[in-house]
Order: structure tokens, then sequence, then C-alpha cells
């Protein structure tokens, strides 16, 4: 493949990994102008647009990357974003809330096929000795992403909301067209093992089961019969779950993963920081829009400055610091967060004070997922054997997106319902204690984890895709 096919075929996969970065931030911003829209949707199913995503996405992310090696990873990436986009155009036109997370969890179906797919085939098409910054270059889109997209998103909401979802189209139609001429096709492996897709969705009924009681607990009651049905359905789920990860031949976690104590730290880290992140995300964005009463595009632009401090302090630390153990950095990440956090909390007021009150904080928390993030995602797959980098990263990618889930369904039980102040003070400290759970669990990782470099690229072969969306504030 000649040089300038290379490039060509890095753009469109780099670009397919933007696309669905950039679409998951634009949808927390147009979040309040969605709920006026809908008039009589409250909080609590407003926060299924983004849930809904998050653990469709996660349940399949490891399945479809699975398929994509047996059946063909183009095939795969192709038909990925052809679901993605078309999900996209019904998206803006849902006629209510629950027609909106309905294809929302379409699109995720969509976004959890071309995500491995898109790696798989960039690893492949380039040169080993290219392979590297190739991926830090794919995983690099999520802090792009992160930065772009709040801006882009208010934007586009002044429009309308609908064009969150619409923007996918013609972007998405010209990535199908590129990566149907210039994107090679790669198959792994033949005789790969058909994935459990039944126990993915068993544990996306477990995951939805248990944010729906926690979302629900403040309206129906904690002891009420609808709220211990949906934890006695978390249990049962993940009691079925459980049993055919030990069973299927090919589950969606290999029971071998959990055995590496390294492994099960950096996933628990990852789980409980990324959930106070997404709680902290969201609770930004709907305190300057409801309290402060900032239009979408101010929010937006607000919001923007501090994931651009992610990938700044990626680059830094990783020139200060290149041999440094996963473990104290990612504490490290997760003291300065919560920090930030009570700084947040603290300094919160009903008169706005963004340039003295919010803005620095928000950028010490940038700063603390530039030193977490990418440490998490290189350490969850670290002490991984080749033959395992793979399944491990989508894993860890897993857990990401299911902690994104959790933080957004405490953060709206926290504040719905509460004084708006009183509310999103008790979010902040929430976020804080969670952050410094992630620093603990960061702790006992490094206990078992070998020493690694700074952001060190995991099992970049062409066999494995592990799927290390690295440094984006993405959660």
């Amino acid at each position: 493949m000649s040089n300038q096919s290379q490039r060509l075929v890095t753009v469109i996969l780099v670009g397919s990994a933007f696309l669905t970065g950039v679409d998951m931030f634009i949808v927390n911003v147009a979040f309040d102008e969605i709920g006026r829209d809908y008039g009589t949707a409250s909080l609590a199913q407003l926060s299924w647009i983004l849930s809904a995503y998050a653990v469709v996405f996660a349940a399949l992310l490891v399945p479809m990357g699975r398929l994509a090696d047996r059946y063909g990873q183009k095939t795969g990436f192709v038909a990925g974003l052809a679901v993605f986009v078309a999900a996209s155009l019904a998206c803006g036109f849902a006629p209510g809330v629950w027609w909106l997370v309905a294809f929302r969890s379409v699109q995720a179906i969509g976004a959890a096929a071309m995500t491995p797919a898109s790696l798989g085939l960039l690893l492949a098409a380039v040169e080993p000795e290219r392979r590297a910054p190739a991926a830090r270059l794919w995983a690099t889109t999520g802090a792009v992403a992160a930065a772009l997209g709040p801006a882009v998103g208010g934007g586009l909401v002044q429009i309308s909301w609908q064009w969150a979802f619409w923007i996918n189209l013609p972007l998405g139609l010209l990535l199908i067209a590129g990566a149907l001429r210039y994107v090679p096709d790669v198959r792994h492996n033949h005789g790969t093992p058909i994935p459990d897709l039944l126990g993915a969705a068993v544990l996306a009924v477990a995951v939805s089961a248990l944010v729906l009681g926690i979302v629900q607990g403040n309206d129906w009651g904690w002891t009420s019969a609808r709220v211990l049905s949906a934890f006695a359905t978390t249990v049962l789920a993940g009691a079925v779950f459980a049993r055919r990860t030990l069973r299927h031949p090919s589950p969606v976690i290999a029971p071998s993963l959990l055995a590496v104590p390294a492994f099960r730290w950096a996933n628990t880290a990852m789980l409980v920081f990324n959930g106070a992140f997404g709680a902290a995300l969201l609770a930004g964005i709907l305190w300057m829009q409801q309290a402060w009463d900032y239009g979408a595009l101010r929010t937006g632009l607000a919001i923007a400055l501090g994931p651009l401090a992610v990938p700044i302090t990626s680059v830094v630390a990783h020139r200060l610091f290149p041999a440094a153990r996963p473990g104290p950095m990612i504490a490290t990440g997760s003291v300065l967060f919560a920090a930030s956090a009570i700084w947040q909390g603290t300094a919160l007021s009903t008169t706005p004070a963004y340039w003295s009150s919010f803005l620095p904080a928000w950028l010490l928390g940038g700063v603390a997922v530039g030193l977490a993030v990418p440490n998490l995602l290189a350490a969850g797959t670290a002490t991984l054997p080749p033959s395992q980098a793979s399944t491990g990263g989508g894993v860890v990618s897993m857990a990401r997106q299911v902690g994104l889930v959790l933080g957004v369904a405490v953060l709206v039980t926290v504040v719905d319902g509460a004084a708006p102040k009183t509310g999103f003070t008790h979010a902040w400290y929430a976020v804080a204690l969670g952050m410094v759970l992630a620093a603990i669990a960061a702790l006992r990782m490094d206990r078992v984890t070998p020493r690694l470099a700074l952001h060190q690229p995991v099992a970049m072969t062409p066999v494995t895709h592990p799927l290390q969306n690295s440094t984006g504030a993405n959660g």
C-alpha cells in the first residue's frame, strides 16, 4: 500500500472514531434543549438518552469485535457505520423521549461494531513501525472530540437539537464511501467461535435494571415493589451472566482474565473513575444551563477548555516520567480530580462566576484525566499475554462505559428533586468520594503490575486490536 493510500485509510478510520466521540459530547450539551422540546420528560427519563447508549455499547463491544474477527473487519466496520448513520437520522425524527432512547440504543449497536473494527483495520493497514503512532493517533481522537464536541454541539443546537444527530449523516456517508474504496479487508481468524450474544444481552439487562432502580429510587420509593424488583432483576441477571461466563466457549469476559489481579483492579479503578467523571461532566453542563441560564453554545465553549488540558498533560507526563509505574500516576490523577470536585462544590454559587470559580477547578480536572486515563487503559492489559490483549482491552473499555452509566444514574438521584445548590453540591462531593475510591483501587493494582512506560501501547500487532480509546475525556 502506498504512503498516500495509508494516509487515506488512517483519515477514514480515525475519522470514524472521532465521529462517535463527538456524537457523545454533542448529546451532552443538547440534553437541556431536548428536555425543553419534549416538555413532560423528567431528568430521570432524559438520562436514559445517555445511559441506553452506553449500556448497549458496553455490552456489545467485545462480542462485536469477535464477530469482526470471524467475518471480516471491513464488513463489521462498514455495517456498523451504516447502522450508526441510519440510527442518527432516526434520532432526529424521534417523536418522544422513549423513541429517542430506542434509536440511541440502535446507534450504540453500530458504534460497538465499528469501534473495534476501525482499530483492527488501522493496525493492519500501516507498516509495523508505524502501528504504535497510528494507535496513539486513533486513541487521541477521544480528547480532541471531547474538546470540540461541546462547542460543535452548542453551535448545532442553535439551529435545533436534531442537528446534533443529523450531522452524522453527511460525515458518515463520506466515511462509508471512503472505506468501501480505500480500506483493505482483514479477517484475523475464520475459526473464531461465535461470541456469546445472549450473554451480552443479559449483561445489558443487569446494568439497565441497576440503573433503573438507582434513577427511579427517589420517585418510586427505595422500598417500593418496582425498585426492589429492579434490583432483584440485577441480581438474577448478574447470576445468569456469571453462569454463562463460566460455561460458554466464547464468553463476553473470559474467566482467565479475571484471574489476573492487576486486570481486576485496573477494571475496578476504571469503573469507579469513569463513574465519577461521567457525573462531573453532566453536573457541570446541567449547572451552567439550569442555574446560570447558559445557552447550549456558551455551555459548549465553557466545557471545552477542560478537555484541552488532557492531551497536553498526557504528552508532558510522558516526557517527564517515561518509566513511571501506572498506579501512582492513576492515583495522583484521581486525587487531583477529587480536589477539583471539592473545589467545585465549595465554590458553587447561583451567581455566574465561570472564570473565577468554575474554570480553574475544571482545568485541574482536565489535568487529572490526562494523568489517569491513559495509564488506566495501558495498565489494564499490560499483564495479559498478547493472545488476550484484544479481549482485555475490550473489557477495559466496557468497564469504562458501565462506569459512565452508573455515574449519570447516581448524579440524577442526587440532584433530582433537591434544591439546586444543595443537590449539585452533594453531587460534587460524591464525585470526590468516587475519585478517592479510584485512587485506592489504582494503588492496589500497582502492587501486582510490572513497571511499564507511560502510555505504552500494548500488543500492537496485526492480529490484535486492543480497544484503547486512551486520552479521551469522554469517559
